[in-house]
Protein backbone atom coordinates (compact mmCIF):
# COMPACT_ATOMS: atom_id res chain seq x y z
CA UNK A 1 0.00 0.00 0.00
CA UNK A 2 1.43 3.35 -1.02
CA UNK A 3 -0.17 6.03 1.16
CA UNK A 4 0.38 9.68 0.35
CA UNK A 5 0.04 12.82 2.48
CA UNK A 6 -3.25 14.64 2.01
CA UNK A 7 -5.60 11.68 2.35
CA UNK A 8 -8.53 11.47 4.73
CA UNK A 9 -9.22 8.40 6.85
CA UNK A 10 -12.42 7.48 8.66
CA UNK A 11 -12.35 5.16 11.64
CA UNK A 12 -14.43 1.99 11.42
CA UNK A 13 -16.16 -0.10 14.07
CA UNK A 14 -13.19 -2.50 13.93
CA UNK A 15 -10.87 0.08 15.48
CA UNK A 16 -10.65 -0.75 19.16
CA UNK A 17 -9.59 2.67 20.47
CA UNK A 18 -12.02 5.19 21.97
CA UNK A 19 -9.63 8.05 21.06
CA UNK A 20 -10.68 7.60 17.45
CA UNK A 21 -14.39 6.81 17.70
CA UNK A 22 -16.12 8.41 14.66
CA UNK A 23 -12.89 10.23 13.84
CA UNK A 24 -11.92 11.63 10.47
CA UNK A 25 -8.15 11.99 10.18
CA UNK A 26 -6.20 14.15 7.74
CA UNK A 27 -2.80 12.59 7.06
CA UNK A 28 -0.30 15.45 6.86
CA UNK A 29 3.00 13.58 6.70
CA UNK A 30 4.23 10.13 5.74
CA UNK A 31 7.92 9.26 5.77
CA UNK A 32 10.38 6.47 6.62
CA UNK A 33 9.57 6.85 10.33
CA UNK A 34 5.78 6.61 10.04
CA UNK A 35 2.78 8.91 9.64
CA UNK A 36 1.38 12.03 11.28
CA UNK A 37 -2.18 13.27 11.09
CA UNK A 38 -4.89 15.25 12.83
CA UNK A 39 -8.47 14.53 13.83
CA UNK A 40 -10.34 17.19 11.89
CA UNK A 41 -13.90 16.66 13.10
CA UNK A 42 -13.49 17.07 16.84
CA UNK A 43 -13.57 20.51 18.44
CA UNK A 44 -11.44 21.22 21.47
CA UNK A 45 -13.20 22.70 24.49
CA UNK A 46 -11.48 26.09 24.19
CA UNK A 47 -10.74 28.84 21.68
CA UNK A 48 -7.26 30.17 20.93
CA UNK A 49 -7.91 33.48 22.73
CA UNK A 50 -8.76 31.58 25.92
CA UNK A 51 -5.12 30.55 26.24
CA UNK A 52 -3.23 33.18 28.24
CA UNK A 53 -0.48 33.85 25.71
CA UNK A 54 -3.04 34.40 22.92
CA UNK A 55 -5.62 36.46 24.83
CA UNK A 56 -5.38 39.34 22.33
CA UNK A 57 -6.14 37.16 19.30
CA UNK A 58 -9.51 36.51 17.68
CA UNK A 59 -11.58 33.62 19.07
CA UNK A 60 -10.29 31.01 16.62
CA UNK A 61 -11.60 27.53 17.38
CA UNK A 62 -9.12 24.87 18.44
CA UNK A 63 -9.44 21.23 17.42
CA UNK A 64 -8.54 18.06 19.28
CA UNK A 65 -5.86 16.85 16.88
CA UNK A 66 -5.17 13.59 18.64
CA UNK A 67 -3.82 11.91 21.74
CA UNK A 68 -0.11 12.59 21.12
CA UNK A 69 1.67 15.70 22.51
CA UNK A 70 -1.46 17.42 23.78
CA UNK A 71 0.71 20.10 25.41
CA UNK A 72 1.46 21.77 22.05
CA UNK A 73 -0.39 23.48 19.23
CA UNK A 74 -0.02 22.37 15.62
CA UNK A 75 -1.59 23.88 12.54
CA UNK A 76 -2.48 23.37 8.91
CA UNK A 77 -2.98 26.28 6.55
CA UNK A 78 -3.26 27.32 2.92
CA UNK A 79 -1.55 30.71 3.01
CA UNK A 80 2.20 30.16 2.36
CA UNK A 81 2.52 33.74 1.13
CA UNK A 82 1.72 34.91 4.69
CA UNK A 83 3.11 32.02 6.79
CA UNK A 84 6.62 30.97 5.83
CA UNK A 85 8.46 27.72 6.55
CA UNK A 86 5.43 25.42 6.22
CA UNK A 87 5.81 21.96 4.70
CA UNK A 88 3.72 21.42 1.57
CA UNK A 89 1.34 18.50 2.11
CA UNK A 90 -0.99 18.30 -0.91
CA UNK A 91 -3.66 20.33 -2.74
CA UNK A 92 -2.46 23.71 -1.46
CA UNK A 93 -2.32 22.61 2.20
CA UNK A 94 0.76 23.27 4.37
CA UNK A 95 1.78 21.73 7.67
CA UNK A 96 3.03 24.20 10.27
CA UNK A 97 5.44 26.98 9.57
CA UNK A 98 6.31 30.17 11.38
CA UNK A 99 3.80 30.19 14.24
CA UNK A 100 4.48 33.83 15.16
CA UNK A 101 3.57 34.85 11.60
CA UNK A 102 0.43 32.71 11.77
CA UNK A 103 -0.71 34.29 15.04
CA UNK A 104 0.07 37.80 13.78
CA UNK A 105 -1.94 37.12 10.61
CA UNK A 106 -4.90 35.89 12.68
CA UNK A 107 -4.63 38.91 14.99
CA UNK A 108 -4.46 41.34 12.03
CA UNK A 109 -7.35 39.49 10.31
CA UNK A 110 -5.17 38.72 7.27
CA UNK A 111 -6.07 35.08 7.70
CA UNK A 112 -9.30 33.47 8.89
CA UNK A 113 -10.57 30.05 9.85
CA UNK A 114 -11.16 29.51 6.12
CA UNK A 115 -7.36 29.29 5.78
CA UNK A 116 -6.00 27.90 9.06
CA UNK A 117 -6.91 25.09 11.44
CA UNK A 118 -5.17 24.86 14.82
CA UNK A 119 -4.92 21.58 16.72
CA UNK A 120 -4.08 20.56 20.27
CA UNK A 121 -2.07 17.36 19.84
CA UNK A 122 -1.76 15.05 16.86
CA UNK A 123 -2.07 11.42 15.79
CA UNK A 124 1.07 9.43 15.10
CA UNK A 125 1.92 6.00 13.76
CA UNK A 126 5.26 4.22 13.60
CA UNK A 127 6.61 2.88 10.30
CA UNK A 128 4.06 0.55 8.63
CA UNK A 129 1.67 0.78 11.61
CA UNK A 130 -0.97 2.86 9.80
CA UNK A 131 -0.80 0.64 6.72
CA UNK A 132 -1.38 -2.41 8.95
CA UNK A 133 -4.38 -0.75 10.61
CA UNK A 134 -5.87 0.07 7.20
CA UNK A 135 -5.24 -3.49 5.99
CA UNK A 136 -7.02 -4.93 9.05
CA UNK A 137 -10.03 -2.68 8.37
CA UNK A 138 -9.67 -0.22 11.26
CA UNK A 139 -9.47 2.76 8.89
CA UNK A 140 -11.24 3.43 5.63
CA UNK A 141 -9.65 5.75 3.08
CA UNK A 142 -12.20 8.43 2.25
CA UNK A 143 -12.35 8.71 -1.53
CA UNK A 144 -14.45 11.91 -1.39
CA UNK A 145 -12.71 15.26 -1.37
CA UNK A 146 -13.36 16.87 2.02
CA UNK A 147 -12.95 20.55 2.85
CA UNK A 148 -10.39 20.63 5.62
CA UNK A 149 -11.29 24.19 6.64
CA UNK A 150 -15.07 23.99 6.76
Amino acid sequence: MNLQPGIFLKSTALLNDTNFESAIIYIAEINHKGALGFIINRSYNRFLNELEEFKNVAPVPLYDGGPVDEEHLFFLHRRPEIISEGEFVNNGIYLGGNFKQAIAAVKDEKISTADIKIFVGYCGWDKDELEAEIAEGSWQINENELDLFS
